[in-house]
């Protein structure tokens, strides 16, 4: 996973870069949730560009984090997301809480 934040836009912008999986799912929790206590955004992305593959511990893992960024004051969104992701998210009703952005932060 690579992390770019914007000081700025108190932007932070994390690029998924493989699949999630509850393995994987742990170990991108912890490194995202390492980056939001660091910076304190006022607006996190989570990019899908390299994601193929999702499973309900990556929808736990995003549901968390648009928490602990929304107890923040912040807001979450979500950008390149394929087809099948975002069947995924359209199915489990996380396109709700956290809306896919047409525009790359």
């Amino acid at each position: 996973m690579n992390t770019k934040y914007e000081e700025k836009d108190k932007l932070l912008i994390f690029e998924i870069t493989e699949e999630i999986d509850h393995h994987q799912a742990e170990k991108i929790r912890r490194k995202m949730d390492n980056e939001i206590e660091r910076y304190i955004p006022k607006k996190v992305v989570f990019d899908f560009n390299k994601v193929t593959f999702m499973d309900s511990a990556g929808i736990g893992m995003l549901i968390g984090r648009y928490k602990t960024v929304r107890r923040l004051g912040g807001v979450t969104e979500l950008i390149n997301v394929n087809q099948s992701i975002k069947k995924i998210f359209e199915m489990c009703g996380l396109l709700k809480i956290i809306p896919i952005s047409t525009k790359c932060a």
